[in-house]
């Protein structure tokens, strides 16, 4: 057999291997664009009977915008203006609005009309079973954090906070609050519906995020009223208000805690360790044996010194040492799982879990190709609010596929980064009339050879 016979072989039947994948029910892209379509078409109309494109359209082309990683409303604009075919036939588009009109159109919009999507996609998660492999301690770890989107000091709307800077100009900024569910040995984190932080939420950082996390916790728990989660947050929610909201919800924490924000504890933690009250054990890494995991911690502690009969927590604290015994990395929790030798480490690894939410949520928003950090447009009521929770719904949808979706992982490993993957869907767009994201991932994951460029006709 020539060389050139062994090669078109080899080709073919990895082209065949990978026809062969099958996709799973509902967790595939195309089960998910359409019931996202469909719950769109659910939305009440703001506008008058006699509009020329439906709502439906105007927010799964937003929506499309963001699945493609578009860098801006003229970038997809573009796409719709050259050849709106494929947009139409994976997407389910009708009538695919300019980038003015999707502006006019989605500013009129509430997030709470596209909250829907985000709880069906995570319940056929959880029917599929994909969700128990993210289960840690009985429970699963949400992770709720927020990070700034949008600032400014020439552009404004009504939901902008503001910031007085030292040079004497006003700053519009931004903020939004997010959860996602993690766990501490995958790269996958499935986020659930955001939440806007806007500017009747206070001044201070601390004042914003408790606010917009009060609405988000209401709104989570009426969403999901039985499910068991374990709230894992920084040391600014450590604080009585915050726990007391957690508690009303019958959610179970494990939160950051630093001897600056809670000296009384800190005190009353060493004095109990004088006393020879505290249980202290060493732990070696079986992965890493240049590591050592100190753990020292005292159960039904007073968060604060006015909080001594009211309020009572657990306290964790670690270090990880090297193989010289010097002091790494150092942290503090408190939680109100109750602490034992047996769980110490669990409790460890799935407090630490939360800088999934820094890295896999936030990094992958502004860094990967999704522009969390970009302005589509702010408009005059919810135009920015919309396109957020349309970003975070298009990254729901894409770590579910990377969770379920053998098809997805496929295309996804013949390519270097998750920027290079979105390039070459957008390609297929530009070049192909596309009839589903299926055949679009399918090409992708048996691997494109370059074809000769075609000759020119001239006459």
């Amino acid at each position: 057999m020539s060389t050139i016979s062994a090669c078109f072989n080899k080709q073919r039947n990895a082209a065949n291997s990978f026809r062969k994948i099958k996709t799973r029910i509902n967790l595939n892209a195309d089960a998910m664009y359409a019931a996202i379509r469909k719950d769109f078409a659910e939305v009440k109309d703001h506008r008058a009977s006699n509009i020329k494109i439906p709502l439906a359209d105007a927010l799964m082309s937003g929506f499309a915008m963001f699945s493609l990683k578009d860098q801006s409303l003229r970038s997809f604009d573009q796409r719709r203006m050259e050849d709106p075919s494929s947009l139409n036939k994976v997407f389910g588009i009708g009538q695919i609005p300019c980038d003015t009109q999707m502006r006019q159109i989605l500013d009129q919009v509430t997030t709470d009309s596209l909250r829907f999507s985000f709880r069906r996609i995570f319940n056929w998660l959880q029917r599929g079973k994909a969700m128990e492999k993210m289960t840690w301690l009985g429970g699963y770890l949400l992770a709720i954090d927020g990070t700034g989107i949008f600032s400014s000091e020439k552009i404004c709307s009504d939901s902008c906070l503001k910031k007085n800077k030292s040079n004497g100009h006003v700053e519009y900024h931004q903020q939004i609050l997010v959860g996602s569910f993690v766990h501490p040995d995958s790269e996958v984190v499935i986020p659930t519906c955001s939440e806007m932080i806007i500017r009747q939420d206070g001044a201070t950082k601390g004042d914003c995020e408790r606010n917009a996390a009060k609405r988000y916790l209401d709104d989570f728990r009426r969403e999901h009223p039985h499910l068991q989660v374990i709230v894992i947050e920084d040391g600014i929610s450590s604080n009585f208000p915050h726990i007391a909201e957690l508690i009303r919800h019958d959610m179970r924490y494990i939160l950051g805690a630093k001897p600056g924000d809670h000296a009384f504890m800190f005190e009353y933690v060493a004095a109990a360790n004088k006393r020879g009250e505290t249980t202290t054990f060493n732990i070696s890494d079986p992965k890493r044996p240049d590591v050592e995991h100190c753990f020292r911690f005292l159960n039904n502690v007073p968060l604060h010194k006015s909080s001594q009969d009211d309020l009572r927590v657990n306290f964790l604290e670690y270090w990880e040492s090297d193989a010289d015994g010097n002091e790494t990395q150092h942290f503090s929790w408190v939680t109100d799982i109750e602490i034992t030798k047996e769980n110490a480490y669990d409790i460890m690894r799935g407090a630490r879990a939360r800088w999934k939410i820094e890295n896999e949520t936030f990094n992958t928003l502004k860094n990967q190709g999704y522009n969390l950090g970009h302005n589509y447009g702010l408009g005059k009521k919810h135009l920015s609010s919309v396109f957020k929770l349309l970003t975070m719904l298009a990254f729901l949808v894409d770590q579910a596929l990377q969770m379920c979706c053998p098809l997805f992982k496929a295309a996804r490993a013949k390519c270097t980064s998750r920027k290079l993957l979105w390039e070459k869907i957008r390609a297929c767009f530009q070049t192909f009339i596309s009839p589903s994201m299926e055949a679009i991932l399918r090409w992708i994951a048996q691997g494109s050879t370059k074809q000769p460029f075609p000759a020119l006709q001239t006459e």
